[in-house]
């Protein structure tokens, strides 16, 4: 079988690990740039919008419920901590699913809402994106893609949720925690340390890509 080019990475011992990818640091949108605006969907049927955040940092994560990077962060708890961690500081946190029908991941608003309760996850909201909008708005390529986007309304944080490509949750205490590291450095008025890093999981298939 011959893998596409643009499915390959740079880092061999990871190319074991089941549907990982590695996005390119260029693809990260500009930090410190306006974020892009946009209006979606939510899991009970209320259009969401970026700009009703004005004023109050925005989290936002791609997911996959299917993907075993995903079910790794939920699985330990580690991705609700988060959430539970950015909502203290005030911000908000918006879920987005851009699995388009028929691939991985996909959901429909009450699938969505039964996945937060088992999960016993927080998000403030979980958006329904599967025409692909949202996520190429913001080039998201994978599952979990993180980006942070701070109270003034610039992006302020691009790139993975922690450091190690892994579906072991073992190793969530020996990566740096590179989204819990910016938040906590948002709520404290501090620059953040390394505001674009690489994202890594499974890669999300945009309808018609």
């Amino acid at each position: 079988m011959t893998i596409p080019r643009r499915h390959l990475i740079a880092l061999p011992a990871a190319l074991a690990l089941p549907f990982l990818h590695v996005a390119p640091a260029s693809a990260a949108p500009v930090i410190g740039a306006p974020a892009p605006g946009f209006t979606g969907t939510d899991s009970h049927g209320a259009a969401i919008s970026l700009a009703q955040f004005a004023g109050k940092p925005v989290v936002l994560e791609w997911t996959n419920d299917g993907c075993p990077y995903v079910r790794k962060w939920y699985g330990a708890g580690a991705m609700q901590a988060l959430q539970r961690q950015a909502a203290a500081m005030g911000a908000v946190w918006l879920s987005i699913i851009s699995s388009p029908p028929g691939e991985q991941g996909h959901a429909d608003g009450a699938l969505a809402n039964q996945l937060t309760a088992s999960r016993n996850a927080a998000p403030s909201h979980v958006l329904l994106d599967p025409e692909g909008r949202i996520g190429r708005l913001y080039g998201a390529s994978v599952t979990p893609h993180m980006l942070i986007i701070d109270a003034a309304g610039k992006l302020a944080y691009a790139g993975g949720a922690d450091s190690i490509p892994s579906t072991r949750p073992e190793d969530l205490a020996r990566a740096t925690p590179h989204v819990r590291d910016a938040l906590a450095a948002m709520a404290a008025g501090q620059p953040i340390a390394n505001p674009i890093t690489r994202p890594y999981g499974c890669v999300v298939k945009y309808r018609g890509a």
